[in-house]
């Protein structure tokens, strides 16, 4: 068989060397990735559990510290914004029946901006003032026993609600109330604050490899212990305790998740559902047909609000508003007894990073085999045999014979 012959010029040498360490560097930080400890701290918050799995350095951020870190951030946020403690800023907020203007942490302050701006953009789906009706229906901090409110009940609490009766200022961190019983709830936004405010502590110690959640609600970045995206799982809807079963599987990196469904905490009346997912603009439980939402957001604060507020809307509404404001969500819904799945065009598609994987070995493999094949020039400016068309589209030169031997050869057959 005829082989093409090439002598390196120093342009192509410069090529090589390139390449060369482009592979180190991604092999360098595969290694360094595989000898990273992972670790792992969990505990209880906010009325749930958070787990934390991190990977670091051996003897860097011990779990203890890093619990204790942890611990610290939550405390201060379960204190700004918790309505089942009477003595929390929320509550004292709540409790207040002025119209002055009263200052707030800035904790609590970035959440009720976010949460109006949100609410602002979903066409009010999202509103933290929805606190009075969800009391009423007995999803709130004081225990009501299950029954359905009257009509009367109900249109008396709903001029309480509205994100138009609050008024922020961004220069004092000051908030205004326009309505003396004013109720705000951050149930469906704080845990999603909480786990970005966690993130953060590993962000700020230079760790790039975590998964941070609380109640469900996520934050990832990096790789797990098996150097591969964190894998998800994304709960089927069902109404019986005691079962739980993946409807997707999703694999994460650096991006927040969120999940609002209608199936954990509801009660039932003569075989009718209500759940605790309140519709502000009627003070009723919501009923489209949509289960369960999952929304995928840079902020896991985000991530969480606007899982609500998707909720809010349902699957046929809530897709245009998503697509419109360039959301990331999958909607699961039951449409008499069969579930569907709805995503938005900005939902990853199923296994992208898996293919991610395959593309870095890929590029890693070739690479390797490219620089195995130029040692015996660079080292002995030996010529380099191997395919003319491969090599020549690469930019190393034609030079040794090459052009003759590439003419003589069919596409089929090789020259012999």
């Amino acid at each position: 068989m005829m082989k093409a012959s090439l002598s390196m010029s120093p342009r192509s040498i410069m090529i090589i060397i390139a390449a060369f360490l482009i592979m180190m560097a991604l092999l360098g930080r595969i290694f360094f990735a595989s000898s990273l400890t992972q670790s792992h701290v969990h505990g209880y918050t906010m009325g749930t559990k958070y787990s934390v799995k991190y990977r670091h350095p051996e003897g860097g951020f011990t779990p203890d510290t890093a619990q204790k870190q942890i611990e610290s951030v939550l405390d201060e946020i379960n204190r700004a914004m918790s309505t089942y403690d009477p003595e929390s800023e929320l509550s004292r907020l709540n409790r207040a029946t002025t119209s002055d203007w009263i200052p707030v942490s800035d904790s609590l302050f970035t959440v009720l901006e976010a949460a109006l701006e949100i609410g602002a953009r979903s066409e009010k789906a999202f509103d933290i003032t929805v606190g009075p009706a969800v009391n009423l229906w007995g999803f709130g901090p004081e225990f009501h026993s299950e029954r359905i409110p009257d009509k009367s009940e109900i249109a008396a609490v709903l001029p309480a609600i509205g994100q138009d009766k609050l008024v922020l200022d961004r220069e004092t961190h000051a908030i205004r109330k326009l309505h003396s019983d004013i109720y705000i709830d951050l149930s469906a936004i704080a845990k999603g604050y909480a786990v970005d405010r966690v993130a953060e502590i590993f962000d700020a110690r230079g760790i790039e490899h975590y998964l941070v959640e609380i109640g469900g609600e996520i934050r990832a970045r990096g790789t797990n212990a098996q150097n591969t995206p964190w894998q998800i799982g994304i709960e089927k809807p069902h109404h019986q305790y005691g079962r739980s079963a993946p409807y997707k599987i999703l694999s994460l990196q650096d991006t927040g998740l969120a999940t609002s469904g209608d199936y954990q905490n509801f009660f039932e009346i003569e075989g009718h559902r209500y759940s605790h997912l309140i519709d502000p603009t009627t003070g009723w439980p919501v009923e489209n047909g949509a289960s369960s939402v999952t929304v995928l957001a840079e902020s896991c604060m985000v991530a969480d609000a606007w899982a609500t507020a998707l909720l809010v809307l349902g699957h046929e509404r809530g897709l245009t508003i998503a697509e419109d404001q360039g959301i990331a969500v999958l909607f699961i819904v039951n449409q008499e007894g069969v579930i569907k799945g709805y995503t938005s065009s900005h939902f990853p598609a199923e296994r992208a990073s898996d293919f991610t994987q395959i593309f870095i070995a890929t590029f890693l493999v070739m690479g390797l085999a490219l620089i195995a094949m130029a040692i015996g020039v660079i080292g002995g400016r030996q010529p380099l045999a191997g395919s003319c068309g491969g090599l020549g589209r690469m930019g190393l030169g034609c030079e040794a014979g090459c052009d003759q031997s590439c003419a003589k050869h069919d596409g089929k057959n090789s020259v012999h």
